[in-house]
């Protein structure tokens, strides 16, 4: 019988003070009986508002049952049915907002740790040799190019293959994985989980391809010479700076080349790779999302005295994970609420020298129901900073746009798709950053594989 009034079990983690100045992963995979416990508390629900709310349509109370005798195999097979990519869902997936927000058990005794959970039926699966390459299709003879390698080409690219279509995978970078590899630290996605995944779609017959940055070497109008359809999934690489005056200085990164230069050219490992990386003594990060988490936990990670978040709004609007928040703070990293960055103090060699604040209230709500920050008159200060990272948001690079006039584009840079999902060129689809301007995997996942089935239609008529 389910045991749902036993603890929740939250996960085991790094000790802080260990975990802050190396790249391990932070989060510890459940032994073999805390899943099982954790299990137990599923009451496998009749109408499961966890799937119904999981944007790719888990089948969750299913896995957690296969979960419960001990069928690993057969639980990760079950989740592939609809998602490739367990076992960076089961890390980096908001489930708060989603299935485990949803839990009937939430309110009363605590939701089941469906991600946890999730990642220990992939981790098992895949250290056990227990994965299966999903059943493909016969093959239809249609070939389908999927520009960039992220969550949502990725798994369009999946679902294509599923349906017998021959599939090539475009990435600019030397490395697949898009946003996962380049954006998300390896203490939270270790890389061994992105090539594994990735391992499983090639398993599938999709073909992957690197340095083929598309708007330069490969115009799209190119690519549907050889191809009968092709998907744009290249994501949001373009970082939004904040304007304010000598944000040019020495010391002033983007969150976008910061990440990169830690994450996918693994300067925290400087001089053993090529890549070095200037980190000053006292940091600050501007921002309240989880890009500015992970900039602030990366920059902990070299080594400063000191690293600040500073965000306008309070912390109850931080749109950044409550997770990744606390664990942001177990590692030291300090906050400063309701603060508005108005310049970069540059000292005569062009360095940062500090960062000139307002303090700020909040007012009324904007359109997106947030109370506005107002500042507040004669509040100004100077936070003594020495490296400044951005991290307040991103838009598509505009270089497909820019060489691909056929496709439109929005007046906040991303593709304009009409009520079917389709662009305005015949044949070209799109999902993930680069309609939406910045998501989350999960969102970007969801548009890649109903793009998929609107391309499957497409094929079908074609």
């Amino acid at each position: 019988m389910p045991n749902p009034s036993a603890p929740r079990h939250p996960g085991r983690q790094l000790d802080p003070a260990v975990r802050k100045r190396n790249f391990e992963e932070v989060a510890q995979i459940f032994t073999k009986e805390e899943a099982l416990a954790e299990a137990d508390r599923c009451l496998n629900c009749k109408n499961p508002r966890c799937q119904a709310n999981c944007p790719v349509g888990v089948q969750i109370p299913a896995f957690i049952a296969l979960l419960k005798e001990d069928k690993v195999g057969e639980a990760v097979s079950k989740i592939m049915e609809t998602s490739l990519l367990p076992a960076i869902c089961g890390r980096v997936c908001p489930q708060e907002k989603h299935c485990e927000g949803n839990c009937i058990l939430k309110d009363r005794f605590g939701s089941v740790n469906i991600g946890q959970l999730e990642r220990y039926t992939a981790d098992t699966a895949r250290k056990e040799g227990l994965l299966k390459t999903p059943v493909c299709a016969a093959p239809t003879g249609k070939k389908v190019a999927c520009i960039g390698s992220g969550p949502s080409s990725i798994a369009a690219a999946a679902e294509l293959a599923r349906a017998g279509h021959d599939v090539t995978v475009f990435e600019a970078l030397h490395a697949f994985g898009g946003v996962l590899r380049y954006g998300i630290p390896s203490f939270r996605l270790p890389r061994e989980v992105i090539d594994h995944e990735i391992e499983t779609v090639k398993s599938m017959g999709v073909k992957f391809r690197t340095d083929v940055l598309v708007g330069a070497t490969e115009k799209i109008a190119d690519l549907l010479k050889d191809f009968d359809a092709v998907y744009v999934g290249s994501g949001a690489g373009l970082p939004t700076l904040t304007g304010i005056p000598g944000e040019n200085a020495v010391g002033v990164y983007s969150a976008n080349e910061f990440l990169t230069r830690v994450n996918l050219m693994q300067a925290y490992k400087f001089p053993e790779t090529d890549t070095p990386i200037r980190i000053g003594k006292h940091v600050a990060v501007l921002g309240g999302g989880n890009s500015a988490m992970d900039a602030a936990r990366c920059a902990m990670r070299l080594g400063p005295d000191s690293v600040t978040v500073a965000y306008r709004r309070s912390a109850a609007e931080m749109p950044a994970r409550a997770a990744e928040v606390e664990h942001a703070k177990e590692e030291g990293v300090v906050f400063e609420y309701l603060v508005t960055p108005k310049e970069v103090v540059v000292d005569d060699k062009g360095h940062v020298a500090g960062l000139k604040c307002t303090r700020n209230e909040l007012g009324a709500p904007d359109e997106k129901g947030r109370r506005r920050p107002v500042e507040i008159p004669g509040s100004e200060f100077v936070l003594p900073v020495d490296t400044i990272i951005v991290a307040i948001g991103q838009k598509p690079n505009p270089i497909i746009a820019k060489t691909t006039p056929e496709l439109k584009t929005t007046d906040r840079g991303v593709l304009e798709l009409n009520a079917e999902g389709k662009t305005t060129m015949p044949g070209v689809y799109a999902g993930g950053d680069i309609i939406r301007g910045g998501a989350t995997v999960l969102l970007a996942m969801k548009d890649g594989i109903e793009a998929a089935g609107r391309i499957n239609k497409y094929l079908e008529g074609k």
